[in-house]
């Protein structure tokens, strides 16, 4: 409140030295008539008038002016320099709407979106400084409102392209057993599998499509327990045995025994699979992946590492915000909606821990990094 009265600090200062001028001016006008055309005569004249009009005697007359006016000459002064202030005061706050209109006018350009900054008189430079503040924050929320359109447009074209494919597969091998009459038993089971797996892809691709509404509508609220870490990434390698070995890749995880966190275990747990699963998919075939753990009192280290294709930092700042995908993923199978790491970075920010990323040399590094409080 007291940064509010600061701000308008010189427009006060401004009314109140113009509010004080106009009482001097009242004074000096009340004076000046009083002293040069009144002084003197003011008493003879009231005094002819009264006897003129009302008294035939004039003793009368002057006792009456006397009683009436004369004894309470300081007050119909007070009152005429009052009535003298009121009426410069009324000419004054004409031109004092200005301000109002100025304000009307910074606001009208909030409105209309205009470009150019907002200017006021000086004496509402704070004004026009909050006015200008809201002004480059609508802007960059209509901004932001325009990129996230123009990802979510990028979306619907991805979920086009990465349905039609596995259902056009599914569609294609459905057919073919409706329409062969005779098939081997083995060709059969090949393309039951095949459809099977294409069914599958479909089924994860809207499974993570979902995920875009309930991480952006519903609160994440972590359910803190404690967690052996170990024994989590021991069970994550091994579910994750058949994706390595479609691709010839071995998992090396190196962790010491029972080391343990406090999270919430199903989402932590959704972001080391996030992660593996990216390493999966764009690692090298017949290479290695890495997961190394320490931890020390200040925090807990978890990096995934693989071998493939160096990440240009432009994509690395990207790479963690909703809907982006690298370009080589549009090129696989397994290629997600781009949520995965976006959903794992939320998560761990709700653990106020970091994740990063980093490539050089063909090598992929993802690190997540949780506070001490989550050590036990």
């Amino acid at each position: 409140m007291m940064k509010s009265k600061d701000d308008f600090k010189q427009l006060q200062t401004s009314i109140l030295l113009k509010t004080a001028i106009m009482l001097i001016i009242s004074v000096v006008i009340i004076y000046t008539v009083y002293e040069g055309f009144l002084n003197g005569r003011f008493a003879n004249v009231i005094v002819d008038f009264f006897h003129t009009f009302f008294f035939d005697d004039y003793e009368v007359a002057l006792e009456v002016y006397q009683r009436f006016i004369n004894n309470y000459m300081d007050l119909y002064i007070l009152i005429a320099i009052i009535a003298v202030f009121l009426v410069i005061l009324r000419i004054y706050l004409k031109s004092f709407t200005k301000y109002f209109k100025e304000i009307n006018r910074g606001i009208d350009s909030l409105i209309e979106e205009d470009t150019d900054e907002i200017v006021l008189t000086s004496g509402l430079s704070s004004t026009a400084s909050k006015l200008n503040s809201i002004k480059h924050t609508l802007e960059q929320r209509r901004l932001t409102a325009e990129i996230a359109e123009k990802r979510k447009n990028d979306l619907i074209v991805y979920l086009a392209h990465d349905l039609k494919t596995p259902l056009t597969s599914v569609i294609g091998y459905l057919t073919l057993l409706r329409d062969e009459g005779k098939i081997s038993e083995e060709l059969r089971e090949k393309y039951l599998s095949i459809s099977l797996e294409k069914a599958e892809r479909l089924e994860d691709l809207i499974n993570e499509f979902f995920e875009i509404t309930r991480y952006n509508i519903a609160e994440i609220i972590p359910n803190f327990s404690i967690v052996n870490l170990t024994r989590l990434l021991e069970q994550l390698t091994f579910e994750f045995k058949p994706m390595l070995t479609s691709k010839n890749l071995h998992c090396n995880l190196e962790i010491e025994q029972n080391v343990m966190i406090r999270c919430d275990a199903d989402k932590m747990q959704r972001v080391f699979e996030n992660l593996l699963r990216n390493a999966v998919n764009y690692c090298f075939e017949n290479s290695m992946i890495q997961i190394l753990v320490s931890q020390d009192e200040s925090f807990t280290s978890i990096r995934f590492i693989n071998s493939g294709t160096t990440i240009t930092q432009e994509k690395l700042d990207r790479i963690f915000e909703q809907f982006y995908r690298l370009d080589s993923a549009r090129s696989t199978n397994n290629a997600g909606a781009g949520l995965g790491l976006a959903i794992a970075k939320e998560i761990v920010k709700l653990h106020n821990g970091t994740i990063t990323a980093k490539s050089d040399n063909e090598t992929i590094e993802f690190e997540v990094c949780l506070p001490a409080d989550c050590n036990c």
